[in-house]
Order: structure tokens, then C-alpha cells, then sequence
């Protein structure tokens, strides 16, 4: 397994241009290239697999361990020529607990580290800052260098001079361009669905690291992940049970964030998956004895959902046979009663669970999150997830789901509801502790 980090020194440095645009150049170069993303975003995921046209996986050096990380990476890569990894925030960022980022997951994969520099409103000074990041960890190797935002060939030319002092390959320096940009939402990027210049964006980048990076050089610059194959031999621990024999999944534009490793580990284990849309008001399979409503936008989609009275029938009957049905963030919220949405609309939803929602917080709600459990979830009793959302639950009685603390071991507020064997809360699980 080659592989390369693409990293930056903070977010909006460009990484994820520049590896939407990698991704899709090497792809016209005949390579397979696998794409990962360092951290729990799922946006992100579903981005880098559009422009590489191959799924997108999560690696998570916080909630993952080392071996469950190069066992995962390994088969992402089994069958690509390079497994290319997009870093979160800064190359050192993590957690409150100061683990977790995008350093720690390429040292615990053994991969070198491409560092995206922005050159907007520096010149000279880049050269100090690519030294500090270089040798902060001995044990993190920088590989290469791309300059982003140069403003001229003249602010080129200086930003070249000064790197030059340094024993680190600069692939290439990419002008400033305005059209290689994705809108925002207030989860982050905009699924590419949504964005009908998308495709053209990815096509622009690609063409721009065509004209200004050494792409052999990058290429050559990857090396093989010398745990890789150690983590393979250890691939079948850590795994996440399936929810039930055969598990029907939503899966539309409202309930879009999955993580691929979920599935892996439940055809593994010999599950049965089948997906159906709320959306289009379909049903969960009638002979599935669990259904899983991951997260998404169900608050963009709210008169859709109310309106799916097929939809909402079949979760009443999944329910009555004894079927587990659990979901996640937007899927829990679809569980509630209510849920109003940002113009203070309120929607019917499921009412499987004694809740309301809200999309009513001036502030997001995120952060990594342990969790514990006593309940129908077939997970272990100790998990590692996180929680990202602008909405609030209001319950009216019922029995929490998860006991929970952040990252740094402090007790939050009990997590979610259970009834019966319909259970959910904010939290994304994201594997076992």
C-alpha cells in the first residue's frame, strides 16, 4: 500500500482543493487512487469519492486505534496504486486531549506528509513556517511542499528563493484562482450533488496541479505503509457488530452520512444490507429485522418527510414486528415527533420516540464524545463517536440512550432516547472503544 497525507498548517490553506485536484489528475493518468479522510467528517468522504469515482473512507486517529486504522487503510487500498489521505484542520490539531490528528494518523500509518502552504499575505516568511512544521515531529516526515494562492509570477519567484533554503521537494506553486472554490453550509462543504459547477471545479483543479505540480515527483515521493500488512493480520478485532441480521438503511440526500467501514464490518460478519429512500416515501424491507436511519439534512427536507406516510408506516410496522431501529443525528431527529426547522416551520416526523427538535442553536454542538451503554444496541457498552449539530432535542420522558464525556474524560449531559427497541441520539458512532 503507497500512500500520501495531504496536509496543511490550518483549514483554508486549500487541501481540499488541492487533493480533489490530485485525485482527479492522477485518475486521468491512468492511477488508481484511493481516497481517505484524516477524522470523523462525512462530507468530506463523499466529495473526494466523487472526484476520484471511487469510495471515500474515513481514518480516524482518535477513535480508531493503530491497528484498526492500517487494517482499514490496507483494504481501501488493496486493489489502487496509491491511497491518498486528505488531512483535517491543521497537520497538529486534534482533540482537546491533544490526540488525533492528522500527525498522529500518518505516524501511526508510516505515511510522508505533502503540506499545502496558502501563500496569501506572505512571502519570505513561508520558509519559516514550513521549517517549523517540517521538524516539529521527527517521527512525521514532510515529503513535499505545494504553494497555494500565489498572487504573481514575482511573488512566485520570492516564495520560491525562499524555500529553496530548505531540504524539502517543492512540488509546484499554484496561482490564486477565485473559481476553485465550493460553497458552504452550516455543516461545512455542500454535498456535490448540490453543486451543479462541482464536476467543472474538480476538472479546473485537476488541470491546475497538471500545469503547475511535478506529479511524478509526487508519486514518487509515496512510499508503502510499513503497518499495513500487520494490521491485516489483527483486521477482524475491534469490528463493529451489525445491528441485526438484515439491515435496512435510509439512504437519500437527507440521510447521507455512512461510514463505509460500517459496512465493511457488517458484510463481514454476513449481514444482509438493503437501502430505501424516505425521500421517495419508500419503505425498509419487511423482512429486516433491524433499520438504521443515519444522519444527514432531514431538516432541509422536512415537508418531504412529513408528507411520506409510506415511510413513516413502515418504521411503525418495523417497530411492532420487534425490529432494532436506530438512528443517528438526523435520524434520530426523524425518530422524534417534531421537528422545526430554521424558518421556526415545525414538520410531523416518525414519533417513534417521545422528542422534539429543533434547528434553533446560534452555535454548533462539536466535539469527539466516549460513550457508554446498557441497552438493545448490539454495539459493545463502550464506543467512540462524535456529535456535530445546530439543532436541540426537547424530550418529554423517556430513558437516555448513551452516557457520555468529551474527549477530555469531563461528564456531559446523558445522551438520547430508548424505547423499547427504538433507540437514537445526536451522536455518530464512529468504532468501538
Amino acid at each position: 500500500m503507497n500512500g500520501l497525507v495531504v496536509a496543511a498548517p490550518r483549514s483554508g490553506s486549500g487541501k481540499t482543493t488541492v487533493t480533489l485536484g490530485l485525485l482527479a489528475a492522477l485518475k486521468r493518468r491512468g492511477l488508481g487512487v484511493a481516497p481517505a479522510k484524516s477524522g470523523p467528517d462525512y462530507i468530506d468522504t463523499t466529495i473526494l469519492a466523487r472526484a476520484a469515482g471511487r469510495e471515500a473512507i474515513n481514518l480516524d486517529a482518535w477513535a480508531m486505534r493503530s491497528a484498526r486504522l492500517r487494517h482499514i487503510a490496507a483494504a481501501q487500498a488493496a486493489d489502487a496504486d496509491l491511497l491518498l489521505v486528505e488531512g483535517a484542520m491543521g497537520l497538529f490539531d486534534g482533540a482537546a486531549d491533544n490526540r488525533g490528528s492528522t500527525a498522529d494518523l500518518a505516524a501511526a500509518l508510516g505515511l510522508p506528509v505533502i503540506l499545502v502552504l496558502d501563500a496569501e499575505r506572505q512571502s519570505q516568511s513561508i520558509a519559516a513556517l514550513a521549517h517549523g512544521f517540517a521538524t516539529w515531529r521527527p517521527e512525521v516526515k514532510v515529503a513535499g511542499l505545494i504553494v497555494n494562492r500565489a498572487a504573481s509570477t514575482r511573488h512566485e519567484a520570492m516564495l520560491r528563493n525562499a524555500l529553496s533554503a530548505l531540504d524539502i521537494p517543492l512540488l509546484g506553486v499554484l496561482p490564486k484562482r477565485e473559481a476553485l472554490t465550493l460553497p458552504e453550509r452550516h455543516l461545512g462543504l455542500v454535498l456535490p450533488g448540490e453543486v451543479a459547477r462541482f464536476d467543472a471545479v474538480v476538472q479546473a483543479a485537476a488541470e491546475a496541479m497538471e500545469d503547475f505540480l511535478d506529479l511524478n515527483l509526487l508519486t514518487a515521493l509515496s512510499v508503502p505503509s510499513p503497518g499495513a500488512a500487520a494490521g491485516g493480520a489483527v483486521g477482524g478485532t475491534g469490528r463493529l457488530p451489525p445491528l441485526g441480521q438484515h439491515i435496512a438503511i435510509a439512504r437519500d440526500a437527507a440521510f447521507a452520512f455512512l461510514y463505509p467501514h460500517w459496512l465493511r464490518d457488517w458484510h463481514a460478519a454476513g449481514a444482509t444490507i438493503s437501502f430505501f429512500s424516505p425521500l421517495a416515501d419508500e419503505t425498509p424491507d419487511a423482512a429486516a429485522d433491524a433499520v438504521f436511519l443515519p444522519g444527514g439534512y432531514p431538516e432541509l427536507h422536512g415537508e418531504t418527510l412529513a408528507a411520506a406516510e409510506n415511510f413513516h408506516a413502515g418504521l411503525h410496522a418495523a417497530r411492532d414486528r420487534g425490529a432494532l431501529i436506530y438512528g443517528e443525528c438526523g435520524g434520530f431527529m426523524v425518530l422524534g415527533q417534531s421537528l422545526t426547522d430554521k424558518a421556526g416551520i415545525p414538520h410531523r416526523m416518525a414519533g417513534l420516540l417521545p422528542h422534539e427538535t429543533r434547528i434553533d442553536r446560534p452555535k454548533r454542538v462539536l466535539g469527539y464524545r466516549r460513550l457508554t451503554h446498557a441497552s438493545p444496541l448490539p454495539f459493545p457498552a463502550r464506543l467512540n463517536g462524535h456529535e456535530f449539530h445546530y439543532s436541540s432535542a426537547r424530550r418529554t420522558h423517556g430513558t437516555p440512550l448513551f452516557e457520555a464525556t468529551d474527549a477530555l474524560g469531563e461528564a456531559l449531559p446523558a445522551m438520547g432516547l430508548v424505547q423499547g427497541r427504538v433507540l437514537g441520539s445526536y451522536a455518530h458512532v464512529i468504532d468501538v472503544a
